[in-house]
């Protein structure tokens, strides 16, 4: 059931059953599933694939929508497995923004503003509450749920089954309930080519780091003036932009680590 009013490229693949609203746009070579639901505000980009039974673009949960125009927007080269949620923004104008290149397993939901940017991997029965950023090439894992307004930093990794109500930093493993920092996320890092970067330099000026906030005793404020020393490399002055942040207002702070002296890191 296409609305006729819908704009969709002639090159997109609708299956059998699935229902698209009046202001769906789709660009060229998407492939939306049978039985999925597509409605609202919502924007996808090209050659995307849209499983069967997900649902984009639906009013978000939350008592403040008042039924004003918002917008879910989706870039090109996703894959959005079955049964997947992401629901439009909550206030005028706004957006729940997905980038390029993600991949969200079956029963994601993603709520309302959420801004995922590139690479993502989101695993199976993961929520995203509202006002949630994800930055580039992290990886979530399943049955987990995160708390509004956190953001996840560009290339961690977050364990299975945690519970996240605070900033994962960039290039760190966290994982437990409640979470901690575990250690800086290695296979991650080789994997994105951090490791070969300026002979390896890029990476073990990150192991630096990582020693310096979770394995020693200097207090935060402290251990981030230490990093100064490292800012050559351009993921150590993301890191420390990123903690700064996450301790100003209207932030949700940091996940701890444990910070202590360990021989093996």
């Amino acid at each position: 059931m296409i609305h006729p009013r819908a704009e969709l490229h002639p090159t997109v693949q609708v299956g059998a059953y699935a229902v698209i609203g009046e202001r769906v746009k789709v660009g060229p070579g998407t492939v939306i599933g049978h039985h999925a639901v597509i409605d609202g505000w919502t924007e996808i980009g090209d050659r995307n694939q849209i499983f069967p039974g997900a649902a984009i673009g639906l009013e978000p949960q939350d008592r403040k929508y008042d039924g004003s125009p918002s917008l879910v927007k989706i870039g090109d080269d996703n894959l959005i497995r079955e049964y997947v949620t992401i629901n439009r923004a909550t206030g005028a104008g706004e957006a729940t923004v997905l980038g390029n290149r993600n991949l969200l397993m079956a029963y994601v939901h993603i709520g309302h503003n959420c801004q995922i940017e590139d690479r993502v991997i989101i695993s199976n029965s993961t929520s995203l509450a509202g006002h949630i950023r994800v930055e580039s090439r992290a990886t979530i894992s399943g049955v987990l749920g995160i708390h509004q307004f956190v953001q996840i930093g560009r290339l961690a990794m977050v364990g299975g089954m945690s519970r996240i109500n605070r900033d994962v930093p960039p290039y760190m493993l966290v994982e437990g309930n409640p979470a901690r920092v575990r250690a800086l996320n290695k296979v991650g890092l080789q994997r994105a080519g951090l490791a070969e970067e300026s002979s390896g330099q890029t990476l073990l000026a990150l192991k630096k780091a990582f020693r310096i906030l979770y394995r020693s005793s200097l207090p935060l404020e402290q251990a981030l003036e230490q990093l100064d020393l490292l800012s050559d490399h351009e993921p150590i002055g993301h890191l420390r932009q990123f903690l700064t942040l996450s301790l100003g207002a209207n932030r949700r702070g940091l996940i701890p680590g444990k910070r202590k002296a360990r021989d093996d890191e």
